[in-house]
Parts: C-alpha cells; structure tokens; sequence
C-alpha cells in the first residue's frame, strides 16, 4: 500500500533522487529547500510501505500575477509504481492545499509537448487545459505546454454532481 502525505524536511534527499531517476529537469538542493521553506503545505510524497518515498508532487504559489494561483513545478512517480493511480491522487492533494491554505483559483503547470502520459493524466484526468504555448522553454529547446486547471471549476463540478446524485436518491424513495 502506497500512502500520500505532506513532506517533511527529511524528506528532500529522497525527492530530489525520485526526480533524477524520472525526469530530464532537476534542481539543486537549495530549490527544493526554497519550497519546503515557503510552502510546506504544497509539497507532497508518496511512501510505500516501508518508508521509501515513490513519488513526490512539488509545488507553490505564484507571487507575481494578479490572479491568486498556484504552479506545479515537478511531479515525479517511479516507474514501478505508475498506473497505480499517485500521480493523480498526489495532483489532488497539492490542488487541495492551494484551495483551502492560499484560496487559489487555479494551477498552473508546464508540460513537454512530447510527453503523451502527462497530458494525458493532465488533461484527461485532472482537466487541465491548454493555456499557452512556451517555445524552447526546456533547455533542450523543447516547446511546453502552458497549462491551467480552474480549481474553483473543480469544486463546481464536484459540487453539481453531487446534488445531483442527491436529488436522484430522494427522487427514488
């Protein structure tokens, strides 16, 4: 059983060897502390059941835009444990604390226009859509996608299927 929850200083090692083993973007160590130090409460792990982070969602709020939102920096799953549903449910943790801790309206993300899996969970799972196009944001020159999830969006659609589903059950009594 994998577990979800918030990081802890301790943590960061362990992250920063999840993202070298999965991704081509890595950061310094003083990045990862930068975002622990100023948002702790965006930054999630995924443990499996004996200890060992798998998966890591790092994330913060974004300080120079009128709109208040927060931004997806790196999101990471060791390949033995995806299709196990982390990804999305480590996504769903870092929307929930923009929402409740900052009252964000959205996230934002970038993606390489390559990577087919990430869109894929981004914007068939999560429902990001395509914001903007970044020409040679990677340092590959590789094009990104500029992507914005609305989570008051989210909370709506939450919130109208429900009282569906409620106004369907005391239809049925």
């Amino acid at each position: 059983m994998v577990n979800i929850r918030q990081a802890v200083p301790e943590d960061l090692l362990a992250i920063q060897a999840c993202n070298l083993a999965c991704l081509p973007e890595n950061y310094q160590m003083k990045y990862y502390f930068y975002h622990i130090l100023s948002w702790p409460q965006l930054m999630f792990v995924a443990e499996d059941g004996k200890g060992r982070v798998v998966g890591y969602v790092l994330s913060k709020m974004e300080e120079e835009s009128s709109a208040v939102h927060g931004h997806i920096t790196s999101l990471a799953v060791l390949r033995p444990y995806r299709k196990m549903g982390l990804a999305k449910r480590l996504m769903q943790c870092a929307h929930a604390a923009m929402k409740e801790t900052f009252e964000a309206e959205y996230a934002s993300l970038h993606v390489r226009k390559s990577n087919e899996a990430a869109k894929h969970l981004y914007i068939k799972t999560l429902g990001y859509e395509i914001h903007d196009i970044e020409a040679k944001y990677y340092a590959d020159a590789e094009d990104a996608y500029d992507m914005r999830c609305y989570i008051k969006k989210e909370d709506q659609k939450t919130k109208e299927s429900n009282e569906d589903q409620s106004s369907n059950q005391s239809q049925n009594h």
